[in-house]
C-alpha cells in the first residue's frame, strides 16, 4: 500500500495543536493528530508523540502546554508549525503567528485560535507493544486547568462546533477536513 490505511480509517482525527516553552524559554508549536479529551471532570487532554519531540521534552521539563484549536483560517499556519525544525526555532516566529498570554500557566496560546486549553501534566507515559516492549511513542496528559473561549461562539449557553471552522486530520498524506454548519445532523441519546 501506498500509505498505512489505519489514519485513514480513524478519521478524521482532532488536532492536538499544543504550545510550550524548553525550560530555557524557547517557545515551541506543533500539531499532533494523535490527540483527544478523556475526561470530563477533571478536563484532561492529552497528545501523543511519536518520538521524543520538543513538545514532550518541554512538558516533561516544564509540567505545563496550551492546546489550541486549529481553524480553517490558520491551516497553513499550523501545517507550517510541523516542520521538522532545530529546538531553538520559535515556531509562532516560524509559521508568522502572534502569541497569546496565558494566565495559568507559562506557555503562551495561539493568537488568533479561537478557544485554548492551559493545561498541567498530569502523566506522561511511554507505549508499549503488547509483549510489554518500549516503542518510541509518548502519551502526554494534562489538566485543563484554565479555558479560554472567543465568547462569540456561545450561542444560548452552547458553543456552536462549526462557527470556527476547526480542522481535522485525515488518513492520506495530505488529507485534512474541516467542520462546517452544513455536516450538522443531530441525534439525543435514548433515555
Amino acid at each position: 500500500m501506498a500509505h498505512d490505511p489505519l489514519n485513514a480509517i480513524v478519521a478524521p482525527r482532532p488536532i492536538g495543536w499544543i504550545s510550550t516553552l524548553s525550560a530555557a524559554g524557547v517557545a515551541n508549536l506543533a500539531p499532533y493528530s494523535f490527540f483527544n479529551v478523556f475526561c470530563y471532570r477533571p478536563p484532561i487532554i492529552g497528545f501523543s508523540s511519536q518520538g521524543w519531540k520538543d513538545s514532550v521534552a518541554n512538558a516533561e521539563a516544564t509540567g505545563e502546554f496550551v492546546w489550541n484549536l486549529a481553524t480553517r483560517a490558520q491551516a497553513e499556519a499550523m501545517n507550517a508549525t510541523s516542520a521538522q525544525v532545530p529546538p531553538e526555532v520559535d515556531e509562532f516566529a516560524l509559521a508568522g503567528l502572534g502569541k497569546l498570554p496565558s494566565r495559568l500557566v507559562a506557555p503562551h496560546g495561539v493568537a488568533g485560535s479561537p478557544v485554548q486549553f492551559e493545561c498541567k501534566v498530569t502523566q506522561i507515559i511511554r507505549l508499549t507493544t503488547k509483549e510489554g516492549r518500549d516503542i518510541p511513542q509518548w502519551l502526554v496528559m494534562g489538566e485543563a486547568v484554565g479555558i479560554h473561549i472567543d465568547r462569540d461562539l456561545i450561542e444560548d449557553g452552547v458553543y456552536q462546533t462549526a462557527k470556527t471552522h476547526p480542522i481535522l486530520r485525515g488518513g492520506g498524506p495530505a488529507d485534512y477536513f474541516a467542520v462546517t454548519q452544513d455536516q450538522l445532523f443531530r441525534m439525543k441519546r435514548p433515555d
